[in-house]
């Protein structure tokens, strides 16, 4: 998996890196097929704002979060982003392995 985190008015720090990569493990763990992440953290005056985009095979997800705080700003958006994450995964999987389908009826 790839990681890009970068910085828009704002120096990423070591501590804020670590920060970004202990959030991400959940939602890398909750899907496998992760290809690459980029992470941009930014200030707009009296805004801290991040987004991510989550590349998996076939989309990319993409959030984005501001708020006062940067740290609370990352907390909600890698909660948006687990969300996103689950709720794609259970769009892929196939729940009906092996059956046939509804419509087709032996006789």
């Amino acid at each position: 998996m790839n990681l890009q985190i970068a910085g828009h008015h704002i120096e990423v720090t070591p501590a804020l890196r670590e920060y970004v990569e202990n959030k991400l493990d959940p939602v890398v763990r909750h899907f496998d097929k992760v290809t690459g992440v980029n992470v941009v953290l930014s200030v707009e005056k009296l805004k801290q704002k991040g987004e991510v985009t989550l590349h998996v095979p076939g989309k990319d997800i993409h959030v984005e979060e501001s708020g006062d705080d940067l740290y609370a700003a990352i907390d909600a958006l890698f909660d948006k982003l687990d969300r996103q994450v689950q709720k794609y995964k259970q769009k892929v999987q196939d729940h009906h392995r092996g059956d046939k389908p509804a419509h087709y009826v032996a006789e």
